[in-house]
């Protein structure tokens, strides 16, 4: 792979060589996307379509493995960083210009403990896949509508239908 230009926090620019990358992108259990990769622009693509930001690359985490190996990097190479999770980001601070992008949106496991009503949750779930496996055990909580956000962090409650007397 060729050497890429990436942003630093100084503001500045400074230059991954490929070596690093190839390395990186073999020990990977996810996928490395640059912009020359087919899939780059919907991997760059957040819900709020009016952001349209340019990262250097971008690391589809498939596990923690993977995201410690990605802030490594950054941090060697003092590299800008933008964190997505499920991708409803309405701000846009899930993408950036020039930085490394990691994605955390194929991290979407849930793990419910119905005794203790509460659930684990991967960065990248929606609050479609914790309804999904929350409402298995007759647990719900009580925020929005939109399926496409991130579950809160507070303990699911019981449904109207499951009762406990």
């Amino acid at each position: 792979m060729p050497d890429i230009t990436i942003a630093n926090l100084s503001g500045s620019e400074s230059t991954i060589p490929g070596a690093d990358i190839d390395a990186f992108a073999a020990a990977l259990r996810g996928t490395l996307i640059t912009p020359a990769s087919p899939g780059y622009d919907a991997a760059r693509a957040i819900w709020n379509a009016m952001v349209d930001r340019r990262p250097a690359l971008i690391v589809q985490c498939a596990g923690p493995a993977d995201v410690v190996a990605a802030v490594r990097l950054a941090r060697e190479h003092d590299a800008l960083i933008a964190v997505r999770g499920a991708g409803h980001n309405i701000a846009g601070n899930a993408v950036c210009d020039d930085g490394i992008m990691i994605d955390l949106s194929m991290m979407r496991s849930v793990r419910v403990d119905p005794a203790t009503r509460t659930a684990r949750v991967e960065p990248g779930c929606t609050l479609r896949d914790f309804d999904h496996e929350a409402q298995t055990f007759g647990l719900a909580t009580p925020v929005g509508i939109n399926s496409t956000t991130g579950p809160p962090t507070r303990r699911p409650t019981r449904t109207a239908k499951q009762s406990t007397s």
